[in-house]
């Protein structure tokens, strides 16, 4: 099998355990923590990729991190990665898993592109606009793009509408070249 096919079975069995114990939200910030962490932290990766440490000791350092801050069905979920020398993939777990998440609550992630950074009230709107046209919760993930002069381009998965002035006026000019 395949890494994301693997990382998937993996996000299926911890999200219906979280289902199951009505901690999917809260497993979903843990295992984005622990992904987050491991990417983040190189000695972190490095223990946890370790032939020297053994898998125990592996479990046993993730259990005494996650005391009193995970459910003890969290700790054992991540013993069973460990045991099975998955822990390399538990950032591609926490990806699929947020992306099962997205889907039980009906969100989407959209990259907005904006010449410049939006205020509160400009982002609330856009928030708003981009909910109602695609019937979804979206959660813009906003970003400056000086070279697109104004307007905006929005990018959720590989759908682009670009609605930039950039855009426009390459348009106007093709326009006014051709005819």
């Amino acid at each position: 099998m395949r890494e994301p096919t693997i990382a998937r079975n993996y996000a299926e069995a911890l999200f219906e355990l979280g289902e199951r114990s009505g901690n999917a939200e809260k497993f979903g910030d843990l295992i984005e923590g622990v992904g987050g962490a491991i990417e983040a932290d190189e000695r972190i990766r490095v223990v946890l990729e370790s032939p020297r440490v053994t898998k125990t000791q592996k479990t046993q350092l993730l259990a005494r991190a996650l005391k009193r801050r995970a459910p003890e069905s969290f700790i054992r979920f991540l013993a069973a990665v460990v045991k099975r020398g998955r822990q390399r993939m538990i950032g591609s777990i926490a990806r699929e898993y947020l992306g099962l998440l997205d889907q039980k609550f009906n969100r989407v992630h959209a990259s907005v592109a904006m010449a410049r950074q939006p205020d509160k009230k400009l982002q609330a709107e856009v928030k708003k606009r981009l909910t109602a046209v695609l019937g979804k919760e979206v959660i813009p993930h906003y970003r400056e793009d000086p070279g697109i002069l104004g307007g905006v381009i929005v990018r959720i998965g590989d759908r682009v509408m670009d609605g930039s002035l950039r855009r426009r006026m390459k348009i106007l000019r093709r326009k006014m070249l051709s005819g």
